[in-house]
């Protein structure tokens, strides 16, 4: 990345309108750190009857303050409290602004550094923003290094909260509907945020949903790519919001017609767990009908989609269609492209694509600060549609090359430009890299082994030596974070039996890591996956210490080999310190230590399914009190398929082909 040329230009104050950016005095900035800031106010059209809300935001570590100035001339809202970055961002809000002239200062270190924006607020409510006919939103700017920095606050500010916080929702759309965390609620003044949805995006329809959800605030382009999943993901067909007409491949006319290239490279038909839009963004549900239709001919020509009349149905076509294989391909067909690993690319709305089918977006760098190691903090969807936050680690993003999965490692959303009035297009890797404001595709992750990799994070996350009791601490804690995400998703899983007492059907082979239906909102078996290889992390952790010492800031007087040691004596303490607590299956609550998790590591190689009762499913030894309560068992036929899988969560390896 070239320093300096993450905004539209450099030196300047922006101020973001419909047509564009304002370009202000450059003599406002006097040093490189004041050069770049952008403001925006929300709502798109502000008046008095609703909160006007402002977002700045720096490239540069900026010491500000951002006031809001009232027509009268009082300040009256003021905030210094900065966002760590980049990019660095302040927000202010009023409540109830009087009709007027408003001014939006951020003031720097000295007088000539900072910058300012008139905002007017209108006396009466503004027309509701219109939308043409036809249209899903109006694309009314580009993405650039600017919106981009805005994209990167937002998704800050949307899931906030101290780090130690333990964050998650049950729907996305809860986080969405709190205006306290979603700096656009309401951004079109068109009630766009006031309704409910019945839509549970998977992990890569989450971010997909997240960039489109700011672009059609923003007025922004988007576009989705049809892709394979796997061996490696390909892209063939690009979509983008100007042509609604056209949302997904076409079907082909017959399914005993030989497929041609296009037709081997379409997704799946649509999720049938994806339920119907109840109402959001104004969109209605389709009404259900009383019978069940009777199936069509095998030879049928299906019916052609339905166009999308408004952003809900958009969205659901868009689900429709992008899966993880769509985050994991890696040539210019891709919607993502790969950047290097440094704290200036992985800003907030960075994607990571997990060779093994799950996707994550950044939210938040923490720094190290007097030797508490820094952190990334990430979200992800879950099959049962939850939300969670929770923290960069070995045990949550995994890193490997195998060539017929894909490229993993972390990337941005690829650019969608307009030139001179022509279509939108997305820019090429190598059109990345030529353009002044992002130069930021990069092919280093590619070149890494696992190790460097997760050691360059690490050196990234903590450049200064770290002490390695806190460095253990942190790896426990955030393995303990992951135990306790499982304890809410095998509790989804209870409640699903009480529900549903019949059996769940089990997928074949590779298939129950990526199935549909109640298999894959109640079973465990990537999770669990991902539980045994972080469990490994926290056990080899002394290990790790002594392999990079240099790392880490060894007393005076000890040798590598006696830290090591200490490490290895107080790890056995600690995590029998740490508690976690289930509910069994007749409603009785039961504490384990961390430490009983990790002895269980073997059981929980075949914990997975969701017809066994919640006590196996922690690895509760046969004939003990804690199984005392267990009623369920799963048929003997998935028993025995689980147990020719094993394998694959014994040697810690997903199954070979799986896309």
């Amino acid at each position: 990345m070239r320093p300096g040329r993450r905004f539209a230009a450099a030196a300047t104050v922006f101020s973001l309108i419909t047509g564009g950016f304002l370009h202000a005095d450059p003599a406002a900035a006097a040093s490189e750190a004041c050069a770049e800031i952008a403001i925006l106010p929300a709502p798109f059209a502000p008046w008095s009857g609703v909160p006007l809300r402002v977002m700045v935001i720096a490239e540069k570590p900026l010491d500000g303050t951002l006031s809001l100035i009232a027509p009268d001339g009082s300040v009256a809202a003021k905030s210094a409290d900065r966002h760590d970055g980049p990019p660095y961002a302040w927000f202010a809000e009023v409540a109830a602004p009087a009709a007027g002239t408003w001014r939006a200062t951020l003031q720097g270190p000295s007088a000539n550094c900072g910058a300012t924006r008139d905002i007017a607020v209108a006396a009466r409510k503004p027309g509701a923003f219109q939308i043409p006919p036809g249209s899903i939103w109006p694309t009314r700017n580009n993405w650039n290094s600017t919106n981009e920095a805005l994209f990167s606050a937002w998704i800050e500010k949307l899931f906030d909260g101290p780090p130690d916080q333990d964050l998650n929702w049950k729907v996305w759309y809860e986080v969405l509907r709190d205006p306290q965390r979603n700096f656009l609620y309401n951004y079109l003044g068109r009630n766009e945020d006031h309704t409910q949805t019945g839509l549970r995006p998977d992990c890569a329809d989450f971010i997909y949903f997240l960039r489109a959800y700011f672009a059609f605030k923003m007025g922004l382009p988007f576009g989705y790519s049809n892709c394979s999943r796997g061996k490696p993901p390909r892209c063939g067909q690009w979509f983008n919001v100007e042509h609604p007409e056209v949302t997904r491949p076409a079907p082909p006319p017959d399914k005993n017609a030989a497929p041609d290239a296009e037709a081997a490279a379409a997704p799946p038909p649509p999720k049938q767990q994806t339920p119907s839009f109840l109402r959001v963004f104004g969109g209605q549900a389709d009404p259900q009908p009383a019978d069940t239709p009777i199936a069509p001919a095998a030879n049928a020509v299906p019916p052609p989609p339905k166009r999308p009349t408004n952003f809900a149905e958009y969205l659901r076509d868009v689900g429709d269609v992008v899966h993880t294989g769509s985050v994991r391909a890696g040539d210019d067909t891709a919607d993502f492209y790969t950047v290097p690993l440094t704290k200036e690319a992985l800003r907030p709305g960075t994607v990571f694509a997990d060779p093994y089918g799950h996707v994550l977006m950044l939210v938040r760098r923490l720094p190290e600060i007097n030797g508490t190691p820094g952190v990334f903090l990430a979200v992800d969807a879950e099959p049962d549609g939850s939300i969670t936050r929770k923290r960069f680690w070995r045990g949550n993003f995994l890193f490997v090359h195998e060539p017929t999965l894909g490229t993993p490692g972390f990337k941005h959303f690829r650019p969608i430009v307009r030139d001179k009035g022509g279509p939108l297009h997305r820019l090429s890797n190598a059109e990345i890299n030529r353009h002044p404001q992002f130069s930021d595709f990069s092919l280093e992750q590619s070149q890494m082994s696992a190790e460097d990799f997760y050691d360059r994070m690490d050196d990234i996350m903590s450049p200064e030596p770290l002490d390695p009791a806190r460095a253990m601490a942190d790896a426990i804690t955030s393995l303990t974070e992951q135990i306790r995400t499982r304890v809410t998703a095998v509790e989804n899983g209870r409640k699903y039996q009480i529900k549903q007492p019949g059996d769940t059907a089990m997928p074949d082979g590779a298939s129950i890591f990526q199935a549909s239906g109640a298999w894959e909102d109640f079973s465990t078996p990537a999770r669990d996956l991902r539980l045994l290889i972080a469990i490994d992390v926290v056990r080899n952790f002394p290990e790790r210490f002594a392999r990079r010492s240099n790392r880490y800031a060894i007393p005076a007087g000890k040798s590598v080999t006696e830290v090591k040691n200490e490490l290895q004596a107080a790890l056995t303490s600690e995590l029998a310190s740490r508690k976690v607590t289930y509910t069994r299956s007749d409603g009785s609550q039961w504490t384990l230590s961390v430490k009983d998790v990790l002895d269980r590591a073997t059981d929980l190689e075949m914990a997975y399914n969701p017809n066994d009762c919640v006590e196996l499913r922690w690895g509760a030894a046969e004939n003990s009190e804690e199984a005392s309560t267990c009623r369920r068992h799963a048929p003997q036929a998935q028993r025995v398929k689980m147990s020719s899988y094993r394998a694959w969560f014994r040697d810690r390896h997903w199954p070979a082909g799986r896309g």
